[in-house]
């Protein structure tokens, strides 16, 4: 075969084929849900309490510092809903830890997946992929008055 003739076959080759691209969708879950799944019930228990958005926040007595719990859990075969479940799970159990540790009684989070600030009440941002799902969390820990 000449030289030519596997030049030929080569670009054709690669213009037919698509580079691959990632898959990342972002998407808003309802906190509810997350928050309502059996493991979350079981987790999520230490008498921390946790305040969403910037709403409706409580008198605070005292900053503890603000934290940032960036999760991500494996996606491959579970749905994106259920997978971005479990990465919200793992940054929340992130957020209650860092409250325990520095002497706090609640967490006023906010979504800030791949930097994008979300502050809602009702939703978390997610992204998910083919094999990865992640959330990312802000949380300012504090003691309430």
């Amino acid at each position: 075969m000449k030289i030519s003739t596997i030049s030929t076959i080569l670009a054709a080759l690669m213009a037919f084929s698509a580079p691959a691209m990632a898959r990342d969708t972002k998407h808003m879950y309802p906190l509810d849900d997350a928050l309502n799944t059996p493991a979350a019930q079981e987790k999520l228990n230490q008498g921390i309490k946790f305040y969403f958005g910037d709403k409706n926040l409580p008198a605070v007595a005292k900053d503890l510092g603000t934290y940032t719990a960036n999760k991500k859990t494996n996606a491959f075969g579970k749905s994106d809903k259920k997978a971005c479940e479990w990465a919200f799970l793992s940054a929340m159990l992130s957020m209650q830890n860092r409250a325990v540790n520095e002497g706090g009684d609640a967490v006023i989070i906010h979504s800030y997946y791949k930097k994008n600030t979300v502050k809602s009440s009702t939703e978390y941002e997610c992204g998910a992929g083919a094999i990865m799902a992640g959330v990312t969390l802000v949380g300012k820990v504090v003691k309430l008055k």
